[in-house]
């Protein structure tokens, strides 16, 4: 039938020629027919002719040889080129308010909160402490891009910014906690970030977030220095959890069970650090009167204790 006649017809013919093994010349011819009305014969057609000629090739093109010593293996996240420049605290301050004017989950504020948290790398304590005082202030949407960017900063000045911030109680709950969490992650822990931290470990019910953060940093510092227990730092974190421990754990109510239970996990998050305290902590699992949950979680504070330093006594044969 008329309607079963088809509107379109095309046709494409090319004839390629190659010269040692390249394309030297392409001819191509191209109809196409369009029939609106096949019954009256009424149509339009095209015909395309069009010519490729290879007119040159050119040479190889030889790369630079790099000397093999500016090779290096590393990391693809969070890598920057560093710059040589110096990075003022007022430049900082700009981008801050750059953060707060940018749009929320977009590319352009993705870059910004990158840049600003390798810039706070070159900052010192003091240039941090005068930026917090220009750039505290929140965005229209309630956020601030300074107390977000901290963690990621890693270096010993943010950690020694955060944890006054975190005395002065400057920061909400939420973000303190945010905080701690992140010392876990600081990839070259060093013994002056330990140093500031010792003081807030003195209440579990007034921080209970910095005990577990703060000895998950004190066991990644003792994993990179083998003579961790030297270090003056490290031995005042020791002292407030062995005070805490007393001599075998004892609690005199739900309230101190909580506490203890705590102390005994941060215990366990210090690892090769609180080898010292294997002696309290065995007396703790083996004394009777403890409550079970008391004795359980000394033992499990053993987890990264090494085992040259493990008690033998833990728990004697005829318990």
């Amino acid at each position: 039938s008329q309607s079963e006649q088809q509107v379109l017809s095309s046709k494409l013919e090319c004839v390629q020629s190659i010269k040692d093994g390249v394309l030297a010349e392409a001819q191509c011819a191209e109809s196409d027919r369009v029939t609106l009305f096949p019954q009256k014969g009424g149509g339009t057609e095209t015909q395309t002719q069009s010519s490729l000629q290879l007119l040159q090739v050119e040479a190889d093109t030889l790369h630079k040889k790099v000397d093999s010593e500016d090779l290096y293996v590393t990391s693809i996240l969070y890598e920057r080129e560093e710059t040589e420049r110096e990075v003022t605290g007022r430049e900082v301050t700009e981008l801050v308010w750059k953060l707060c004017l940018a749009h929320g989950a977009s590319y352009e504020t993705a870059g910004l909160f990158m840049t600003l948290v390798f810039e706070l790398r070159h900052l010192s304590l003091e240039a941090l402490r005068a930026l917090w005082q220009r750039s505290s202030f929140k965005c229209r949407d309630n956020w601030q891009p300074l107390i977000d960017a901290l963690p990621s900063c890693a270096t010993e000045a943010c950690v020694v910014l955060m944890k006054e911030l975190v005395a002065s109680a400057e920061v909400e709950e939420d973000k303190i906690e945010y905080f701690f969490w992140s010392f876990a992650f600081i990839p070259k822990p060093t013994s002056g970030m330990i140093e500031s931290l010792a003081p807030l470990l003195k209440s579990p019910r007034t921080c209970q977030s910095c005990f577990l953060g703060v000895t998950a940093l004190l066991h990644r510092f003792c994993s990179a220095h083998s003579s961790c227990d030297d270090v003056p730092a490290v031995q005042s974190v020791l002292r407030i959890l062995g005070k805490f421990l007393g001599g075998n754990c004892t609690v005199q109510d739900s309230e101190h069970l909580s506490e203890m239970q705590l102390v005994l996990k941060a215990i366990g998050n210090a690892g090769l650090a609180a080898a010292s305290l294997a002696p309290v902590l065995s007396s703790c699992a083996s004394l009777n009167s403890n409550p079970m949950e008391i004795r359980l979680a000394a033992i499990q504070a053993f987890r990264r204790i090494p085992c040259s330093a493990r008690v033998s006594a833990l728990l004697p044969a005829g318990d």
